[in-house]
């Protein structure tokens, strides 16, 4: 991981680059989003697979974030590994799906949809998943650049990964 100049608020600025500066800096997202009460959170990936969304400090941090007036979209291709691999992580949307809306995109190529994290204070976006290569930061360009690639992402979406699954 190279050297981040700072950047806003609390978080790294710059380049990024290897699967471990990725979790760690979605770790200190995360833990910045509940610190800072950021409002709203996208989380996008095919998968989820490299993320650490099934760890203890993660789920203590989203814990800590969640609560009236917040509200986090999940972008993911399939959801299958996160359901098999994060299950902190489904029984924290279990439990706050009211301001969790998740959505699909079973059709798109896994390298096309973005691997990334908005927030209107601060982005990140890995631009070559294979060696967890990226940037983040918080200029206002990054960020109305990857809200509108987003935002053209969810418009191509369905409903996908319910909080609950009912039965006969």
């Amino acid at each position: 991981m190279s050297e981040f100049p700072a950047g806003a608020p609390g978080l790294p600025g710059g380049r990024f680059e290897g699967r471990e500066a990725f979790r760690q800096l979605v770790r200190d997202a995360l833990a910045c989003a509940a610190r800072e009460g950021w409002r709203e959170i996208i989380l996008s990936d095919a998968s989820f697979e490299e993320w650490p969304l099934g760890e203890r400090a993660v789920s203590e941090s989203l814990h800590a974030w969640a609560r009236a007036g917040r509200h986090m979209v999940l972008l993911a291709r399939r959801y299958d590994h996160v359901m098999r691999e994060h299950a902190r992580f489904v029984q924290w949307r279990t439990r706050w799906s009211h301001i969790v809306t998740a959505t699909g995109c079973a059709g798109a190529d896994p390298l096309d949809l973005p691997s990334a994290i908005w927030s209107p204070a601060w982005v990140l976006e890995r631009r070559e998943t294979e060696r967890s290569i990226g940037y983040c930061g918080s200029e206002p360009e990054r960020r109305v650049a990857l809200r509108e690639q987003l935002d053209e992402w969810l418009l191509k979406s369905t409903p996908a990964f319910p909080a609950t699954t009912l039965g006969l």
